[in-house]
């Protein structure tokens, strides 16, 4: 049944069918230049000197950590037993890379407000075994960089970044997924913009850049430039060099007409944006300080993927009695992210360790949902949602 007030929609119109058609009447099907030029237009958008598009957001965030594990680089290099700090809340695919490149996870609380990391419990839990800050922008909003910069410097930390929920969130004039020496998009159907599947990372680190070309298709060499940072310069015989394997590399490969479509939804973007934080703003102004329900508190400039809705603290409100609610105004809604992810089956899997309490995590685990952002107005459903809220 279609609900009245969906979680996503499609933001296709004729620009992406034609880009389709295009790619249909070339015949190249498998990754080429409309991929190419996806990536540079990103990069462009994002402000990096790099991106690489793959299949998935969930690929972008494992090429991230193949790069970190064979750089020469010993500044970046993630060794098996290494420790990465992330956040309870977040996708699968935030945790299942560090995983199985044997690092320690070590799970975080959240805050409650603005659903990313909480930063005093963030600091309390390195330790000498961490080595990096895996930090996600959770549902368009931007994590405090500022602070999160400055704790990396205190502490000889490598920054990274899940940004597949905030493509378009900015912090201090910069967009997030450039502040990390690695950021991950996505490109799937709910989120900011659609290619089908797809995915980008974002660096401008060289030979990280040169690494996932690499890893991203089979781990050989064709894709990389002729002078490259992995393995400084190809050989001349071209049938020797296109099937010479260097790296374990994968098949993360977009396909051509990904790339074609986002360059159409890449020149939409920026307009994508400001309807998104339009509705952002009319969410803030009918639903700050409900004595019931939390909305989430910007950081920066939030590209508001969806609007989470958290039972406060005390309130006599249940989650069951909201959802009902949402049901029967026509609202489709789902769990915040995964919800707690340190409790989940899975983790049995991981090499792991909680920080002090997910007292956060856990509420929201528990209390939180969250509903649809457009990227067209949407003041019907903010107005539903406010009357349905009131008492």
């Amino acid at each position: 049944m279609t609900k009245q007030f969906p979680l996503a929609t499609s933001s296709w119109d004729e620009a992406e069918h034609q880009a389709m058609q295009d790619v249909i009447a070339s015949g190249q099907f498998s990754m080429g230049p409309k991929v190419a030029a996806c990536e540079q237009a990103f990069a462009d958008y994002a402000g990096t000197r790099y991106s690489v598009m793959c299949n998935s957001g969930s690929s972008a965030n494992l090429l991230m950590i193949a790069a970190l594990r064979f750089t020469q680089n010993p500044a970046l290099r993630l060794n098996p037993g290494d420790e990465v700090i992330v956040p309870a809340v977040s996708w699968s695919t935030t945790y299942s890379p560090l995983a199985q490149y044997g690092l320690h996870l070590r799970f975080v609380d959240i805050d409650l407000e603005t659903l990313n990391f909480d930063l005093a419990a963030l600091e309390a839990a390195i330790t000498p075994r961490t080595r990096a800050i895996f930090c996600v922008n959770l549902l368009g909003n931007p994590n405090d960089f500022a602070a999160i910069e400055a704790l990396a410097t205190r502490y000889g930390l490598i920054v990274l970044e899940d940004n597949c929920e905030s493509m378009g969130a900015a912090f201090d004039g910069r967009k997030t997924g450039s502040f990390g020496v690695m950021g991950s998009q996505s490109c799937f159907f709910s989120h900011h913009i659609s290619t089908m599947e797809g995915g980008l990372v974002t660096t401008d680190d060289e030979e990280l850049y040169h690494l996932m070309l690499s890893l991203r298709a089979h781990g050989w060499t064709r894709q990389l430039p002729t002078e490259n940072r992995v393995v400084g310069r190809k050989g001349d015989d071209a049938f020797e060099e296109s099937f010479r394997f260097i790296l374990p590399g994968y098949n993360l490969r977009p396909l051509e007409m990904s790339g074609a479509i986002g360059i159409a939804q890449i020149a939409k973007l920026p307009h994508l944006i400001v309807e998104r934080r339009r509705n952002g703003a009319l969410l803030q102004a009918r639903m700050a300080d409900h004595p019931d329900v939390m909305i989430q508190r910007e950081v920066g400039e939030s590209s508001w993927f969806g609007f989470s809705l958290v039972i406060r603290p005390g309130s006599s409100m249940t989650r069951g009695a909201l959802m009902a609610r949402l049901d029967a105004a026509g609202f489709e809604y789902r769990p915040v992210v995964s919800g707690n992810f340190a409790r989940k089956e899975v983790v049995r899997h991981f090499d792991h360790s909680i920080a002090g309490e997910l007292t956060n995590a856990d509420h929201v685990d528990a209390h939180g949902l969250f509903i649809g952002n457009h990227h067209y107005p949407i003041d019907e459903a903010v107005e539903a949602l406010a009357a349905i809220t009131a008492n």
